[in-house]
């Protein structure tokens, strides 16, 4: 049986945490010792979450993303598997991999690489399969920043405005003095951790708060999304530096629900599901009084992440029509300051939007979700590549040192 380590733990490899093989929920009831259940929060736990992010509206409440009554948009086919297979890079570790092998090794769900707009390489692992929707967790918010930006761009909304212009009741918050723009580009000052496997920090308590996790006996903290983001207080300065923190992009969804008067599911289907032609309805995670958990709760099948991703590539354009302002993925593309960015593991990134732009030779930008989702949009190698995983470490740093090079050296084939 394979074994991983990572953070000196140990885990089943890709091969042999298939839940397929290990017959998770399978049976008429399924046996006690192979149920994913949420109220027992074993739906969290690894290897059963290779089978729970294939299946997360059977565990929690949702709100339906409907891709409308037309067929869905064509993706050609181009077939460059073979190719693809045998290609081999250097990990940040200085390990050389195999493309297909290294995606065992990074617990990989499902990968659509697009080409000029044609499918050249397709794989699907263990639960997920073609129709199904796979958690997006923070890709989520690149849906959302996109959006946002366009209403910026449409006179909607004014990135320069205070929170609380829009939302008064944030007005003894952190977000009291924060402008939506320091919010869309996580250069906020929170008393808030983003620590995923601490139980103390922030992201634990605003999971509990919407849903996202069960909650302990007796607690007595908030029970909606709206309640919690009431609590959160400042720390430190706004405008200074990059500072990743899920609960901006609620607070930026939930001023473009204000003031659109439309729900994200609504948005998503009116502005990106129905006119991209998308094959499968999707849907994102609701808290108990039916607000969106847009800091992560998307779930979308592969294809239909791929072609998002094909349209931010073509500068918003779909089918002859503008779906994203053009100017909108330009400034993306452009980034901000990498100075105020700190990740040691990506050097030379920024943060825009919702986005992570590499400002690499492939003019990079990317969507990432912890458990290894990526979207990864490279401009000058007319490559999208749409990726889901199941991890069994949330942090992206955690894959990153596989699949960004991975990504890097696709492009450059593609390129040629």
């Amino acid at each position: 049986m394979g074994l991983l380590e990572f953070d000196g733990k140990r885990y089943l490899d890709g091969r042999a945490s298939d839940p397929r093989e290990l017959g998770w929920m399978r049976g008429a009831p399924p046996p006690a010792d192979k149920c994913v259940t949420f109220e027992s929060g074993t739906f969290l736990d690894f290897p059963q979450i290779r089978w729970s992010l294939s299946h997360r509206r059977e565990l929690a409440a949702s709100a339906n993303v409907w891709r409308g009554r037309g067929g869905p948009s064509p993706l050609d086919c181009s077939d460059k598997s073979a190719d693809i297979d045998g290609l081999t890079f250097d990990d940040l570790d200085g390990r050389t991999r195999r493309f297909d092998e290294a995606l065992f090794d990074s617990y990989c769900d499902g990968i659509v690489v697009l080409h000029r707009g044609r499918i050249v390489y397709e794989r699907y692992f263990g639960a997920l399969e073609p129709h199904l929707a796979h958690a997006c967790f923070s890709v989520t918010k690149s849906y959302a920043g996109t959006l946002t930006a366009a209403f910026v761009h449409e006179g909607m909304l004014d990135d320069g405005k205070v929170i609380p212009h829009y939302l008064p009741e944030l007005r003894s918050t952190a977000w009291a003095d924060a402008t939506l723009r320091q919010v869309m580009d996580m250069q906020t000052g929170l008393a808030y951790t983003e620590i995923y496997d601490d139980e103390r920090s922030g992201v634990r308590a605003y999971s509990r708060a919407f849903g996202g996790r069960p909650r302990p006996v007796g607690y007595d903290g908030p029970r909606t999304l709206c309640d919690y983001l009431r609590t959160v207080k400042k720390e430190g300065a706004h405008g200074e530096e990059f500072a990743y923190k899920s609960v901006n992009t609620d607070v930026m969804a939930w001023v473009m629900a204000r003031v659109t008067g439309r729900s994200f599911a609504q948005l998503l289907h009116e502005r990106l599901w129905a006119p991209l032609g998308c094959e499968e309805d999707a849907y994102v995670l609701v808290d108990a009084v039916g607000m969106p958990s847009v800091g992560g709760g998307l779930n979308a099948s592969l294809r239909d992440l791929a072609r998002f991703g094909e349209l931010m590539r073509r500068e918003g354009e779909w089918d002859g029509k503008q779906l994203i302002p053009a100017s909108v993925v330009h400034e993306v593309q452009k980034g901000d300051d990498p100075a105020k960015f700190h990740y040691a593991w990506l050097p030379g990134y920024s943060y825009r939007s919702m986005w992570w732009v590499s400002h690499n030779e492939l003019d990079a930008f990317e969507a990432k979700g912890i458990h290894g989702q990526r979207l990864y949009i490279a401009p000058k190698a007319e490559m999208v590549v749409a990726r889901f995983a199941s991890h069994p470490v949330a942090s992206s740093a955690a894959n990153d040192s596989i699949t960004l090079p991975q990504m890097l050296t696709l492009g450059r084939m593609l390129r040629t």
